[in-house]
């Protein structure tokens, strides 16, 4: 089952969430900003990613900046600043099956379809 961790605000997401659509495969869409990530699901979706943890965070995000930007922060910490402000998250992600992406473009996401 493909699955869509997506924010409606970012037409990157909504982009993302087109392209699924247009698959015609069935889905499910999880609004991350509504029904938040605990850390095991978060580390689960960065492993199935191939990534660490900072490759996940928004760095240009308001929050970042502020609170976390330039300080020396352990993966764990950086999990659970994502799982503190899931706004840091990087969107859209897509899984489906054992494989999982960045819709950063959304046209990467016809990879894992």
């Amino acid at each position: 089952m493909i699955k869509i961790y997506h924010n409606p605000r970012c037409s990157k997401s909504r982009q993302g969430l087109a392209i699924i659509e247009e698959s015609g495969k069935e889905f499910t869409v999880v609004k991350y900003l509504d029904e938040t990530l605990d850390e095991k699901e978060l580390s689960e979706l960065i492993t199935l990613l191939n990534i660490s943890p900072i490759e996940l965070v928004r760095k240009n995000e308001k929050t970042w900046k502020e609170d976390y930007k330039g300080k020396e922060l352990s993966d764990q910490e950086i999990i659970k600043a994502m799982v503190e402000n899931p706004k840091l998250i990087e969107r859209p992600i897509v899984v489906n099956n054992k494989k999982a992406v960045i819709g950063r473009p959304p046209e990467s996401i016809n990879d894992i379809l």
